[in-house]
């Protein structure tokens, strides 16, 4: 059985070197780039429970489809196949939920280093990926 690697994937630089450094450490498994729309907090506050996906309007997946673009050129450039999903909710919670659901092994991430000075080596996201994940977690600058 083939390893399964998640990259949560936003488009940005980190996320394209998390992605990088999943084809690279991980080059027989099956990499999936999940794009999270985060969906306001006080939306959540009504539908949030386990098990529950944040059903997503048509222009915010034909705006995921374009963020994760670039994510299947990359793969293509590389040779890899690469699944892509869109999710929505809170990001912290659909990464580690859909890593689960998909039977993933490891989880991989970048940082942005965005927030207050705790949050400055992770990213407020990564840090919430990392403390609730019962899988690996690599955050990639």
């Amino acid at each position: 059985m083939s390893e399964r690697i998640l990259v949560a994937y936003d488009g940005s630089a980190p996320a394209r070197n998390a992605l990088e450094f999943a084809f690279d450490e991980f080059p027989d498994a099956d990499v999936t780039a999940l794009y999270v729309v985060e969906i306001p907090e006080g939306y959540l506050g009504v539908i949030d429970g386990p098990d529950i996906s944040v059903p997503l309007t048509e222009k915010a997946r034909e705006h995921a489809e374009g963020v994760l673009e670039p994510a299947r050129s990359l793969a293509a450039e590389r040779g890899r196949d690469l699944e892509t999903d869109v999710d929505g909710g809170k990001p912290d919670q659909r990464i580690v939920d859909s890593a689960l659901e998909g039977d993933c092994e490891t989880i991989v991430m970048g940082s942005h280093g965005r927030g207050s000075i705790s949050r400055v080596v992770l990213g407020s996201v990564a840090e919430r990926v990392v403390r609730r994940s019962p899988i690996p977690v690599a955050v990639v600058p």
